[in-house]
């Protein structure tokens, strides 16, 4: 393949003929650059919820923290990503940094030596990294050239999967090598990743439908042909009839999202049993379809939990979709399932920069650097100093909020990572 690649840029500097490099500048014409989410200066790590396996990264004596608590020695952060009980968060240099439960690989890192699961440590790999993510069992950092390093383990119903067809990786290894990816996107157990020619690849379990590529039958390890399809990183074919490129890629926990350059639209596949993905009918997809209820705006992030999405548009508006249980939809106590997207009323008046889902509960950060939480709360993942579900948004405050402006959120399965700079300095609303 990489020959391939370097005699196709050959011919636009020495044409042997007219069709080719037209052929060629045509299809590189569309480089796609999806956002991030970095900050552009660094910031500090703020966790809350429950830290029995080190997911705080506050050391090992550490096991809960009900507010908003700062993880020291580290001012550079530039993104954070919490997984199911682990985190990953990259540092303005392109150091990554992981910590938390380390038993299936997924801090990529040694941590033999007692308690250093606890505080964060870095990841060796082979040059910068732009973009980190993080799942129950695995990791995965997109680098500055294009290639996706992860490490850890996918599982599935029948338990660890590995991450290659070698079994788990506890260090990092290269994903889809020879393609030059732009976005990577982890769901619990699978992981997304977006080339620049807009094309989708998907790899872990599919059990759910989130890969988008294999149907019902194919979707266990349990077929003739094994954890090959599921393993091997593949392509998602879209409409046969149109040459569909993509834009931009979000994965919740058990689905994926993918937004279409041309219109915007957004194609959804995976579990939908409470309509999370915004498709009419309460079941698994398997294949790729356009959720209507998304069309018409652009969206910015879009974040998903096992059974909820919460998106941002470009207006700052926050949109909610799925199960109502816990309070995660913050709709209030008497509201439905939602299965179109439907605005939160109490932050309808307020413009915000970021949303995040946990396993059931819902974040959004808004414009002036503050953080409001709802749902599960029953490890104090809500950072409210309460242990109480919340059906409405909350106002997180505390001491360790004092001047510092929030920017990012992600919640994890029982514990909540923020990102915070210290500069500007907000005003005092904490308590």
């Amino acid at each position: 393949m990489p020959p391939r690649k370097a005699t196709k840029r050959s011919a636009l500097t020495t044409p042997k003929g007219p069709r080719e490099p037209k052929q060629i500048r045509k299809k590189q014409e569309l480089i796609v650059k999806p956002d991030f989410r970095q900050i552009p200066s660094g910031g500090v790590i703020l966790v809350f919820g429950q830290g029995d396996v080190g997911q705080l990264g506050l050391g090992e004596n550490v096991v809960e923290k009900t507010r908003p608590a700062t993880v020291p020695a580290y001012q550079d952060i530039v993104a954070i990503a919490a997984g199911g009980m682990h985190n990953v968060c990259l540092r303005q240099t392109g150091e990554v940094l992981t910590f938390g439960c380390n038993d299936e690989g997924a801090l990529g890192r040694d941590t033999s030596k007692d308690g250093s699961e606890s505080e964060p440590g870095s990841v060796s790999l082979p040059s910068k990294a732009v973009q980190v993510t993080a799942g129950d069992s695995h990791s995965a950092a997109l680098l500055e050239d294009g290639r996706v390093f992860a490490w850890g383990s996918f599982r599935d119903s029948h338990g660890t999967m590995g991450l290659t067809l070698k079994g788990n990786e506890r260090f990092p290894i290269e994903i889809l090598p020879n393609v030059r990816i732009v976005k990577i996107a982890s769901g619990a157990d699978h992981l997304v990743l977006l080339n620049e020619n807009g094309h989708v690849y998907t790899c872990g379990c599919a059990e759910q439908g989130q890969l988008g590529r294999l149907g019902a039958r194919a979707a266990s390890r349990n077929t003739r042909h094994g954890m090959g399809p599921l393993l091997t990183p593949a392509l998602v074919e879209f409409k046969v009839t149109k040459k569909l490129e993509f834009a931009d890629i979000w994965a919740g926990t058990y689905c994926t999202f993918a937004k279409e350059y041309q219109k915007g639209d957004i194609y959804v596949f995976g579990l939908n049993n409470y309509y999370q993905i915004g498709l009419k009918d309460p079941v698994t997809h398997f294949h790729p379809q356009i959720s209507k209820t998304f069309s018409g705006k652009v969206w910015k992030h879009i974040s998903s939990g096992q059974h909820h999405t919460i998106a941002l548009d470009d207006s700052g508006q926050v949109f909610v979709l799925g199960r109502k249980e816990y309070g995660r939809l913050g709709l209030g106590p008497n509201c439905s399932d939602a299965k179109e997207l439907t605005p939160v009323p109490a932050l309808s008046s307020i413009k915000c920069v970021d949303v995040g889902a946990g396993s059931a509960q819902s974040f959004a950060v808004t414009e002036s650097g503050d953080l409001y939480s709802w749902g599960m709360g029953s490890s104090g993942q809500l950072g409210t100093g309460e242990e109480e579900d919340s059906e409405k948004p909350v106002l997180v405050k505390g001491k360790q909020l004092e001047g510092k402006t929030i920017v990012r959120v992600s919640g994890g399965g029982q514990h909540t990572l923020a990102l915070a700079t210290t500069s500007p300095v907000k005003k005092k609303t904490a308590g």
